[in-house]
């Protein structure tokens, strides 16, 4: 659901960074020693390698002639709190966007708006956590799993549609592509959620504190290791960004698939200067374009996908550390004034 600059005019574009920025800083502000403690700045940057990983690979939809992958908001909630996730997130979809040429640079607030500020702050805290306040079981961690991921998806497939409609993208027909946008996306929904289902079964069973701690925001206990977790998850963002990825659709994915559907095309042409700038920066930037080499032939997928994975663990593990050290800085310094 990566939009690209032709679907968002320039002023829409500027409006959603602006909703984006905002967002995350807000985020950056409210994280606190639950959901960043020394324990989870190390999940936080293998769950974001493995996000990005995974959102390389695109499974078919049957019947349809498209594909989708997940968004990975609900999981990165689940693994670490809303406001850290949606920080993780963000450096997923910048890493995608600058080096990978996945996503316009002037659409970027956009899908960060899309698959991070609707699932992380609105979906997750409003519909997943509520389903898990009295109790965490196996059943109804599945069933939340499923759910969220859905709702998140159905969410962010309609803001796309008002995003085009307000930019006033008239090959694309509100009602028309509304039609198409929200039962493709249910579809791939179901798909992110039987993903997240089973990505958070098995870390809850394996270690069920990391996952109660971001639903009961409870601070995990100095003498609980997230050593196995991290090991895993950094061994699946591997294995998936260099070796499953091979294996993705080559489907449209589903706002490629309902674009071709409204417009008879899945790219749209935009121009003027704002476009030409944008497009500029993110040639001179992405080394892996559409996360091949720059002379194509499709051998660097697999390259891309372990290259990425380590870019976004770094950025992701570099923000938390950031973040906690101005946290610290200021509560020492409230501390040292206080006591003075």
């Amino acid at each position: 659901m990566h939009m690209a600059d032709a679907l968002l005019s320039p002023e829409v574009g500027a409006v959603m960074w602006a909703a984006s920025a905002g967002a995350t800083v807000y985020a950056a502000k409210k994280i606190n020693d639950v959901d960043m403690s020394e324990k989870k700045l190390p999940v936080m940057a293998v769950s974001g390698a493995f996000v990005f990983a995974a959102q390389m690979i695109n499974f078919t939809i049957p019947g349809t002639g498209s594909s989708g992958h997940i968004g990975g908001g609900i999981l990165l909630a689940a693994l670490l709190g809303e406001f850290p996730a949606l920080i993780t997130l963000s450096a997923v979809l910048v890493i995608q966007c600058l080096f990978f040429a996945d996503g316009g640079l002037l659409a970027l607030g956009a899908n960060i708006f899309n698959m991070g500020v609707i699932p992380c702050l609105v979906v997750y805290p409003l519909v997943f956590r509520p389903f898990l306040k009295r109790g965490i079981t196996k059943r109804k961690l599945t069933a939340a799993s499923v759910l969220a991921p859905v709702i998140g998806l159905q969410l962010g497939a309609f803001f796309v549609v008002i995003e085009t409609l307000a930019s006033g993208i008239t090959q694309l027909p509100f009602m028309t592509f509304l039609s198409l946008m929200q039962p493709i996306h249910l579809a791939i929904g179901l798909g992110e959620g039987a993903v997240t289902a089973a990505v958070l079964v098995f870390v809850w069973q394996m270690r069920p504190e990391l996952i109660q701690s971001s639903v009961l925001k409870h601070k995990l206990h100095a003498k609980v290791s997230m050593r196995k977790v991290t090991v895993i998850l950094a061994a699946l963002a591997i294995l998936v960004g260099g070796v499953l990825s091979l294996y993705a659709s080559s489907n449209p994915d589903g706002l490629e698939w309902s674009m071709e559907k409204t417009a008879g095309t899945t790219e749209l042409e935009a121009q003027g200067f704002v476009y030409r700038v944008v497009s500029g920066i993110q040639e001179k930037m992405s080394f892996l374009p559409d996360y091949d080499f720059k002379a194509g032939q499709g051998k660097g997928t697999g390259i891309s996908g372990v290259v990425g994975a380590i870019i976004t663990s770094v950025l992701a593990l570099g923000a938390g550390f950031v973040i906690t050290f101005i946290k610290r800085k200021r509560k020492n310094g409230r501390y040292a004034e206080q006591t003075e």
